[in-house]
């Protein structure tokens, strides 16, 4: 799968789940979004270029020498921003849910 495709595919799923947000909440977190999907795609060529060079590089003599890759860094880096967005996504989304069912409908 492309970098573009990925992105494209998380765009979709994160819109497909945030489909009943009220649209003012929506406009806010828009961004995030976009921003969650970019993280998503850059990840996946990150991860395919980790796969063939690994995280570490070894020194050849003398193997207790390490160094780690930059892309691993960078990875790393993304994986922890990502949560972050997720995070805050989940956190309007919940706020969502319990707004539309807060059990104070009974009482009206």
């Amino acid at each position: 799968m492309t970098k573009l495709e990925v992105q494209q595919k998380e765009l979709d799923k994160l819109t497909e789940i945030f489909h009943d947000v009220e649209d003012s909440k929506r406009k806010l977190i828009e961004g995030l979004i976009e921003d969650a999907a970019f993280l998503k795609a850059e990840n996946h060529v990150l991860k395919q270029a980790i796969t063939e060079t690994g995280m570490v590089r070894l020194h050849p003599q003398h193997p207790e020498i390490q160094k780690p890759v930059e892309t691993a860094k960078q990875y790393l880096k993304n994986v922890n921003t990502y949560a972050v967005v997720i995070k805050t996504l989940n956190g309007v989304l919940m706020k969502n849910l319990i707004e539309e069912d807060d059990g104070l409908d009974e009482f009206e």
